[in-house]
């Protein structure tokens, strides 16, 4: 018998090595198909994917993504760029310039609600357009939403119901910014219409895409996570995950330091103060990232003896780049970012230097706060 099967969803031959690999199903999924010459097989991938309504993360580098991202300059069709915004500049996808060919996109910055109510949305939307004018993107809308609390989202619905009336629209993102959470929202919002939209799900499968049918026969379309190395997200285990990434609206913590003094935010992120008159630095993070102060001539000892126990996330013993630094001179108040872990509040005219993970989402924007 010839041992090599092929998945009837996608094509792909079937294995049990790799599971970041086409093709992949648990052993002992595989070798009972072997054994009874069943030919209606389906990879994990294809059947989370028809069962679950779950696309699998996909590498940036996928030949099917790939091909599924090339095919968007060829047809009429709105792309919706969703990011973290406590993640920007590596969630959203700076490729996209020369897949949407055409095309216009939008992008649609997530868990707006974790910020202050007092935080100014044109800040947010001035900054974000800036960041991607700076990668050569130039979105034609930027919505502020919160996909897991349904909220801010009647004018972004607005606007796509217009947009479908004429064109596909496919949803695009990194792992983690709640793409498919987002789309779930929408239907339950959009569900109130009338016979504006069919709620049940027909997954591709080559592409590994989620087509969700309109009524007026276009379609929104649902497509993999990105999986990017620039991304905290995903170097963390869940649990780290769980504990780094905002959930609730964040409460600053604010401490009165001098130059010389260290800020940790758990093992995950770090700030040294260099130069500048005593201020307080206000941190922006999750309620379970926890923060101490130190001196920084001790900080490097400190951090060896006291990550993972005292300074969590992460809680374990899972491989993290070492902390590598980033010295920054404000010559205004400014945000100082961690990018999947929060911000920290600055004054101006004071030099720092801040540390992640191989300076995994480091970076500075004038403070919006």
């Amino acid at each position: 018998m010839d041992d090599e099967i092929i998945c009837i969803g996608c094509g792909a031959k079937l294995q049990s090595d790799d599971p970041k690999q086409a093709g992949y199903l648990p052993a002992s999924a595989l070798k009972k198909a072997q054994e009874t010459e069943d030919t209606d097989v389906y990879c994990q991938r294809c059947f989370r994917l028809r069962h679950y309504n779950e696309i699998m993360p996909v590498d940036l580098n996928n030949d099917d993504f790939l091909a599924l991202l090339n095919s968007l300059a060829e047809k009429k069709a709105l792309v919706v760029n969703v990011v973290d915004l406590f993640d920007f500049s590596n969630s959203l996808l700076s490729s996209l310039k020369r897949f949407v060919g055409d095309n216009d996109f939008i992008l649609v910055g997530n868990k707006f609600d974790l910020f202050p109510l007092n935080t100014c949305q044109s800040k947010i939307k001035d900054w974000m357009r800036q960041e991607a004018n700076r990668m050569g993107l130039h979105p034609k809308e930027i919505f502020l939403i919160s996909a897991a609390r349904q909220k801010y989202l009647d004018d972004l619905i607005e606007y796509l119901n217009k947009a479908s009336q004429k064109e596909d629209i496919y949803f695009v993102g990194m792992t983690n910014v709640g793409k498919s959470t987002l789309i779930n929202a929408i239907i339950d919002k959009m569900g109130d219409i009338k016979d504006l939209i069919t709620t049940s799900r027909f997954p591709g499968t080559t592409l590994d895409r989620i087509e969700i049918p309109l009524e007026n026969g276009h379609y929104l379309a649902d497509t993999p996570g990105i999986m990017s190395q620039n991304q905290l997200a995903t170097r963390l285990n869940p649990k780290d995950l769980e504990s780094a990434s905002p959930k609730k609206p964040l409460k600053p913590a604010t401490f009165q330091i001098k130059p010389g003094n260290t800020i940790f935010l758990g093992g995950l992120g770090r700030i040294d103060f260099i130069k500048g008159d005593p201020a307080g630095f206000t941190v922006y993070a999750a309620r379970a990232v926890t923060l101490h102060r130190t001196k920084t001539s001790n900080a490097d000892d400190f951090y060896q003896k006291h990550v993972a126990e005292m300074l969590t996330p992460p809680t374990g013993s899972d491989y993290l780049p070492p902390l590598k630094g980033q010295e920054y001179h404000t010559d205004f108040k400014s945000d100082l970012l961690f990018g999947g872990i929060g911000f920290v509040t600055v004054p101006a005219n004071c030099v720092v230097k801040t540390y992640t993970p191989d300076k995994i989402g480091l970076g500075i924007r004038r403070a919006l706060i």
